[in-house]
């Protein structure tokens, strides 16, 4: 028996999927390449805004992490923007099955995914590295530039209306000022009593900046995805 057709099967999908996959993650990294670009015109633009009202220590400010990062200082805020190198597909369950746009080509529900999540500037500052920051939203973008949101308070592009629009630096702008509201009124939270009511000797001897004390906006209350 000849394994030659199910062979130029293989090789066609291969071709197909890389192709595909490749332009998918061309149009996502242009994407975080733009997003980058807006996310330092409007902190300086912010910074502009509020010089000469606030406390000098209170900081807004845009850093490049490297080739799939940025970052964005609110204040107490650290916003993370990381980008996910591989690309995806949706589970059999996902909502986007019910659009339009996808049923007319299962190629254009492969998408790149920008995370934006939200952290403690401090945990940053002191190397807290078990403090936990929350994942407040994610863009995908797909084949064709068309994208949707998923995220706390995002309403710019919903699934449901996948493949109308293209992303561009307004809707960016849209997406990202939504984050940041969503962040600055995003507050720290006390955490129960139980929880510290007793240390160990090891706690004081060490830096209380090693992680020992976890602190996170919610931490022990439960970070609900009722709006995403």
């Amino acid at each position: 028996m000849s394994t030659l057709p199910l062979r130029e099967k293989i090789l066609s999908t291969i071709i197909e999927k890389s192709t595909l996959k490749q332009r998918v993650y061309d149009n996502t990294f242009n994407v975080l390449g733009l997003l980058k670009d807006t996310l330092f015109e409007m902190a300086s633009e912010m910074d502009d805004a509020l010089d000469g009202k606030l406390d000098k220590r209170v900081r807004i400010e845009y850093r490049d992490r490297g080739k799939f990062e940025a970052q964005l200082q609110i204040a107490s805020d650290l916003l993370i923007f990381r980008m996910h190198t591989d690309v995806f597909e949706f589970d059999s369950s996902h909502q986007i099955w019910k659009n339009p746009y996808v049923s007319e080509s299962k190629s254009n529900s492969y998408c790149g995914i920008i995370d934006i999540y939200d952290f403690l500037s401090d945990s940053f500052k002191f190397n807290r590295s078990a403090d936990e920051g929350y994942l407040i939203g994610r863009i995908f973008i797909n084949r064709e530039r068309m994208f949707f949101v998923e995220g706390k308070r995002q309403t710019t592009m919903r699934v449901t209306e996948f493949g109308s629009e293209e992303i561009s630096r307004e809707s960016l702008i849209a997406i990202l000022e939504t984050a940041i509201n969503y962040a600055v009124n995003f507050d720290l939270l006390t955490p129960p009593y139980e929880q510290n009511k007793r240390v160990t000797l090891e706690m004081f001897n060490t830096k209380f900046d090693n992680s020992k004390f976890i602190v996170g906006k919610r931490l022990d209350y439960d970070f609900n995805i009722d709006d995403i």
